[in-house]
């Protein structure tokens, strides 16, 4: 072997790592100018993400093109040039197939962060949040799929399977679609979620008579976690089929009500007046309303209703438990008569003496 046939393949190889490492610094320079004019979102930081990948196109693309041209190949047989042209050829499609994968994500990514900047509204950036999280999942789905399909078309054995399956496609896809209608049904749910606004990520729900907040929707899925930090998933299609609670429709501010089953003798004037003087010491109570009335009566105690508001879900049920955890400590210390009592009958200690009568 010749000194041309040894320094050749490392002159390409070392050129083309070399030229890959300027092209990425050059792609950090100019992101980092760009992310520098453009300082309310994290441009540089999301766009880094595409470094690897695009190094790796770049690396693979060169030598595909460059091994061929300079006649690397001299030394070695048909398979083993065949072999090295297949693997570069299958690297630079999972390159580009990742590439565009980091690229999608970046573009949602930076289209939120700056859609949230200028929205003031919460349930817009939620439901938007919502859209462009299924839209990447989509995409991603998608790139995925064109990018093995193509992988696999590059094996000759493959082109003849692609064949037979075309011919018998109209079969197949009578059967797939039957023994997927559960899985399609969960996948136009999960679109007509994410476009129909029906529910967004961050949304408080009440679903199977749990209560919590979406934390994530898939394609098919949908997470919600408790107040327990439980998680809770239902299918998509659950949302699209059966009723169900969403407190954040219409605005986050809630309103709650605290019940207390009280004596007949309860001051509920005073009660009242101390319900107020509770709420302006809460922190959670949005001001914007409260309420004292007596909603019920039974023949030994009634049933009083404090009605009180809050900015949200988590807010409201913190200011429920304020307002109970206070109303009971001043009646407990205040009014102990109006705790609800309860009658019971003082039984004889010794059964009664029951008459002789004497017989003649």
């Amino acid at each position: 072997m010749s000194t041309e046939e040894v320094l050749r393949p490392v002159i390409v190889l070392g050129g083309s790592l070399a030229l890959t490492f300027a092209i990425g610094a050059l792609a950090d320079y100019l992101l980092r100018r760009a992310d520098a004019a453009h300082p309310e979102t994290p441009l540089w930081g999301l766009l880094r993400r595409c470094r690897v990948p695009l190094q790796l196109v770049v690396l693979t693309g060169l030598l595909l093109g460059l091994h061929g041209q300079t006649k690397l190949e001299g030394g070695l047989e048909d398979d083993q040039v065949s072999a090295i042209d297949r693997g570069l050829t299958l690297a630079l499609m999972a390159g580009v197939g990742w590439l565009l994968v980091r690229v999608v994500t970046v573009v949602v990514e930076l289209t939120y962060t700056r859609y949230a900047a200028k929205a003031r509204d919460p349930g817009r950036r939620r439901r938007v949040r919502t859209q462009l999280t299924l839209i990447q999942r989509v995409a991603t789905f998608v790139i995925i799929v064109v990018a093995v399909a193509s992988m696999l078309l590059t094996f000759p054995a493959m082109r003849t399977v692609g064949t037979s399956m075309l011919a018998s496609a109209g079969i197949i896809g009578i059967i797939a679609g039957v023994a997927a209608q559960s899985t399609l049904g969960n996948l136009f749910a999960g679109l007509q979620i994410a476009f129909g606004d029906l529910v967004r990520i961050g949304d408080t729900v009440v679903v199977e008579g749990e209560w919590g907040t979406v934390e994530e929707i898939t394609l098919t899925f949908l997470t919600v976690k408790t107040w327990d930090e439980r998680r809770f998933t239902v299918p998509v299609s659950y949302f699209t089929s059966r009723p169900f609670e969403n407190w954040s429709r219409g605005g986050a501010e809630m309103t709650g009500t605290v019940f207390f089953q009280l004596d007949h003798t309860a001051p509920v004037v005073a009660m009242r007046e101390r319900l107020h003087e509770v709420l302006l010491d809460c922190p959670d109570w949005d001001g914007r309303g409260w309420n004292l009335l007596v909603t019920d009566t039974t023949p030994s105690t009634i049933e009083v209703r404090a009605l009180v508001t809050a900015a949200d879900a988590d807010a409201v049920w913190n200011v429920r438990c304020y307002v109970r955890e206070q109303l009971i400590a001043w009646i407990t210390e205040k009014h102990p008569y109006a705790l609800p009592r309860i009658t019971m009958a003082q039984p004889p200690l010794e059964p009664p003496e029951t008459a002789h009568v004497e017989l003649p």
